[in-house]
């Protein structure tokens, strides 16, 4: 059993969530599961059942949870709308969701690259040659290079300096996570190749050579993805077709 601290009530609130957060993350409960229910939670955490109700309503208001009447209490996401702001992560088919991620990305990252090389200071692009260098070494080393994949998106989009292209920085992570997450380093030599393409463009200040990279870089991934998607729905069909053979027997 877990044990929280005494504390004023709403701090105490706060920390729970936090905690609660942490048990559906790390039990895991998947999206889908219903958590456990209010009784055995107070028990779980050593809290009253008010404070439970705050702690899920907390989770409820960042799209964590979802109160079904007469059924419980329900994971959606395991990222808030903080991180996950128009809840991209509630999706189910993800081949789809990515491909549509690489359409918006194609029409936003090359220009956000441009000026990123137009605006960039010293400091951020020897940051932007460091991130570099790091995911190139955790991509050969064959370690999870995702975290730092998604830093170095992240600080391009920083290098532009316009303060609304920040603002989209949770919508390019998801769609560096999302695809990501269904390629596994298929494309490590061309990721390597193409975010050094990116990198050297930015930091020379030259913006038409930051584009045209980035437009590289986006479309060896997007090509990779259909080959991908392509593969899964034959896979599907396979399915589907020896599901309905065994029927008929």
């Amino acid at each position: 059993m877990y044990q929280i601290e005494k504390m004023g009530k709403q701090q105490l609130g706060i920390r729970l969530e936090d905690e609660l957060l942490n048990y559906i993350l790390k039990a895991p409960v998947e999206v889908g599961q219903k958590i456990p229910n209010e009784f055995e939670l107070a028990q779980r955490f050593g809290v009253g059942r008010s404070t439970v109700r705050e702690a899920v309503k907390g989770l409820v208001t960042k799209g964590i949870l979802e109160v079904r009447r007469g059924a419980g209490t329900f994971v959606v996401s395991h990222h808030s709308l903080e991180e996950d702001p128009l809840g991209l992560a509630r999706l189910e088919d993800k081949y789809k969701l990515a491909l549509e991620l690489f359409e918006l990305r194609l029409m936003i990252e090359p220009e956000i690259a441009s000026l990123a090389a137009q605006k960039a200071g010293h400091e951020e692009k020897k940051r932007l040659e460091e991130l570099c260098d790091l995911v190139e070494r955790l991509y050969t080393d064959e370690e999870d290079h995702l975290e730092k994949d998604v830093e170095f998106h992240t600080h391009i989009a920083r290098c532009s300096q316009n303060r609304v292209v920040e603002m989209l920085v949770p919508l390019i992570n998801s769609a560096v996570i999302t695809f990501g997450s269904l390629t596994h380093r298929k494309l490590k030599k061309e990721t390597i190749e193409t975010h050094r393409a990116v990198t050297d463009a930015i930091v020379r200040g030259d913006s038409v050579g930051a584009k045209c990279a980035m437009i590289m870089h986006l479309t060896y991934n997007r090509q990779m993805l259909v080959k991908m998607m392509e593969e899964h729905q034959a896979e599907e069909n396979q399915k589907e077709e020896g599901q309905q053979q065994t029927r008929l027997e």
